[in-house]
């Protein structure tokens, strides 16, 4: 057990064990054995949280500096974490499998996000209104909400967590982090730079545990102004529920099942890479993974051939390993989930053209890359967004067949356009119904662009300069420049 590393949560710039000692373990996936121990957080707990978080932002040093100094401290929280990118990478590659050339990346890279959301801390402005009544000054300013409940999933939390407090703490807001049960590690260890950025204790509190009782107290807090949630539909039903109680605002991400539409005048060889990258980049467990992959019946059978033969080469492996492309699923019930629905769209028709299988002589939560033709678009596994390397592939004849296809669906996060017909590619831009459309490219984010979904993937935005915005709120200020006393009270002016 020694070998075993125990994290603590952070609470009013202190590390602390849950208040009645519960804890819970986490898995590395690559080898299914316990490596660390995470604090199970009481109600009492997240309430502490809260209440550090309010002090924070009603009476602390946060509500006391400008948006500049406020920006000084985001971009110092940046340079930290692109200094330790090294370790953060490697923490959440050992905590959810992911590879370690991607966690590395995205560690540095988000330092960006920190950075943008830096410079936009001191252009938030209001407005002068050329207002309708005589002798009358009128204009806005923008104020913070207040409490930040930001709920973060194990997968790409880095990311998550830089487009959640990044915009929060450059508006004046504080933050409580409720880390995913899954895998809390890699957000407690980017806690450790929240000091070192010169930010205020109670400024950014990390909680972590389970839906209840900890994501259920956090989110019905009387004291949260709003919760930023990213995950699955059933929790965020739970999340609307509980906002009844503190009428919070909301902002729901949800994932997608996204359409990855290949036109016969399309770049094959691009298009047949950015679909690999798409759906078995990240092992599959990305929110705007192209899992629903269309092909013009002209081309289907090259772009298969080719795509199959790529997905064979495919290594599998421990994510550690600079030489492995595609690490292991984060959790056990990921893994069954894709066994049963794999089968069962066997079952209903579907073709398995290349994996659909555990690699042999493994011991982790490792599944091949998989691809399978549907002969349909109503089986199961077409509608169900798996969370992993399984591609559902589909043929077409015509931009408008296809364009029904791509839309029919619940979900309306991400889509991808191939083709170099620019008038098609700016109709079907339009007219696919998704937050984000990529054309001729995948799975591209940065910070000056918006991100977010449509239908069930969610609604709000995060990223761009508009995020800001929706973390603060106008206040209307009149004032009255006349020396004249005020006319009949009775009357409303």
């Amino acid at each position: 057990m020694r070998d075993i590393k125990n994290y603590q949560m952070l609470i009013n710039g202190d590390w602390v064990d849950a208040s009645d000692g519960g804890a819970f373990e986490s898995i590395n996936p690559s080898t299914q054995k316990v490596w660390s121990r995470v604090p199970e957080a009481t109600e009492e707990d997240v309430n502490q949280a809260v209440s550090a978080a309010h002090y924070a932002f009603s009476e602390g040093p946060w509500s006391k500096l400008t948006p500049t100094e406020r920006g000084k401290c985001l971009r110092k929280l940046g340079d930290l974490l692109a200094d330790h990118s090294e370790n953060l990478g490697r923490i959440e590659t050992i905590d959810t499998g992911k590879m370690l050339k991607e966690t590395r990346w995205q560690a540095k890279y988000i330092a960006e996000f920190f950075h943008f959301s830096a410079g936009c801390a001191d252009k938030v402005s209001g407005e002068t209104l050329p207002i309708d009544k005589p002798d009358m000054f009128v204009f806005t300013k923008r104020e913070p909400l207040g409490v930040v409940a930001a709920v973060v999933p194990w997968n790409s939390q880095l990311f998550l967590v830089a487009v959640k407090i990044g915009p929060a703490l450059a508006a004046g807001n504080t933050v409580v982090l409720k880390a995913s049960e899954h895998a809390s590690a890699a957000m407690l260890e980017f806690g450790k730079l929240i000091e070192q950025a010169g930010i205020p204790p109670g400024v950014v509190n990390i909680v972590t545990g389970h839906g209840e009782p900890c994501g259920r107290a956090l989110t019905s807090h009387p004291d949260v102004a709003r919760v930023s949630f990213t995950g699955g539909p059933n929790a965020a039903r739970h999340v609307l529920e509980n906002v009844k109680r503190n009428f919070a605002e909301v902002s729901l991400e949800l994932g997608g099942k996204s359409p990855f539409i290949v036109f016969d005048d399309a770049n094959i060889e691009s298009a047949v890479n950015a679909s690999i990258a798409g759906i078995f980049g990240a092992t599959g467990q990305s929110c705007v993974a192209g899992s629903r992959l269309y092909l013009h019946e002209d081309i289907a059978d090259e772009f298969l051939e080719k795509m199959i033969a790529l997905a064979r080469q495919i290594i599998i492996g421990d994510p550690l390993e600079e030489d492995t492309q595609m690490g292991p699923l984060c959790t056990l019930g990921q893994l069954k989930n894709i066994q049963a629905e794999v089968e069962y769209a066997e079952q209903e028709g579907a073709k398995i053209l290349t994996g659909g299988k555990q690699p042999e002589g493994k011991e982790g939560l490792f599944y091949e890359p998989t691809i399978i033709e549907c002969p349909k678009q109503d089986l199961r596994i077409v509608a169900t967004e798996l969370f992993g390397p399984v591609l559902c592939v589909q043929r077409f004849k015509t931009e408008e067949e296809v364009l029904s296809l791509a839309n029919d669906t619940e979900h309306g996060l991400a889509a991808g356009v191939f083709t170099q017909n620019s008038a098609r590619s700016l109709r079907m831009a339009g007219s696919v119904r998704a937050g984000i459309v990529w054309v001729n490219t995948y799975r591209v984010v940065s910070p000056i662009a918006e991100f977010g979904g449509v239908k069930g993937s969610g609604y709000g935005r995060e990223s761009g300069f508009q995020a800001i915005y929706d973390y603060t709120r106008p206040k209307t200020i009149w004032m009255n420049t006349s020396d004249d006393p005020m006319s009949n009270p009775f009357v409303m002016r």
